[in-house]
């Protein structure tokens, strides 16, 4: 299987506490990995390890073969990250944002181009050059997707994207997820909405006290039996 994701051993102990207890978990190209989890369990930890923005205690995360923590700066151009508020700058436009965060990575796109990456991701036509701040946050989300499509991210992570997302954006947001999968981009998505982790992943993972204590394919399981086993690991 290749690899565009990897945990080996990653652990993340702070002063009197275990954030992350010894992860092992891999991820192909295309593959989708919900991670589910009370607040606190480690999942933000985890995004965190692989975005190389603190240090693991032991073991190592891995992008693309590059050991995150040697390697800082050259797996941003691998990957693309959107919080549950997707930071953008609200004095400046839908395509003025998606142009100063491409150009970050590297890339020189004509407007002509910009505006097709901010349609693709389903801004509407008419938000694209309306300044950010007036954007709701699933208008922001998108505009975090066509960053990842334009900087030609390979990995994608994302903690809670869908909370506070009514249902429709929750859907188009799940949608465009299955869009960038089926293009070979591997998504990691720390969530608490069992149903868009049935609908969109094609593994779940269950983290309990920083330690990742079940992993299954989500073909193997209908929503209910997914909420049944989540609810077994909480209790």
């Amino acid at each position: 299987m290749s690899v565009i994701l990897e945990a080996k051993d990653l652990r993340k102990e702070y002063p009197g506490k275990l954030a992350l207890k010894s992860l092992n978990l891999r991820l192909a190209p295309g593959e989708v990995f919900c991670l589910l989890g009370q607040n606190g369990a480690g999942k933000s930890t985890t995004i965190n390890l692989f975005l190389g923005f603190i240090e693991p205690t032991a073991g190592a995360a891995y992008i693309n073969g590059l050991e995150v923590a040697a390697n800082s700066l050259a797996i941003k151009k691998h990957l693309a990250y959107i919080p549950e508020n997707v930071m953008l700058y609200p004095h400046l436009t839908g395509l003025e944002n998606l142009a100063l965060f491409s150009s970050l990575a590297g890339f020189r796109y004509r407007e002509a181009e910009l505006r097709v990456y901010l349609t693709e991701a389903g801004l509407p036509p008419e938000a694209v050059a309306r300044r950010v701040g007036s954007y709701s946050k699933g208008m922001r989300q998108k505009v975090g997707i066509a960053i990842a499509v334009a900087k030609h991210a390979q990995v994608l992570l994302l903690d809670e994207p869908t909370s506070g997302l009514d249902p429709k954006a929750s859907n188009e947001f799940s949608a465009l997820l299955q869009q960038l999968s089926g293009q070979g981009t591997a998504v990691f998505m720390a969530t608490h909405d069992l149903f868009r982790a049935k609908e969109v992943g094609t593994r779940v993972g269950i983290m309990r006290e920083g330690e990742l204590v079940d992993v299954r394919p989500t073909a193997a399981l209908n929503a209910n039996e997914l909420e049944q086993l989540y609810l077994t690991y909480m209790q």
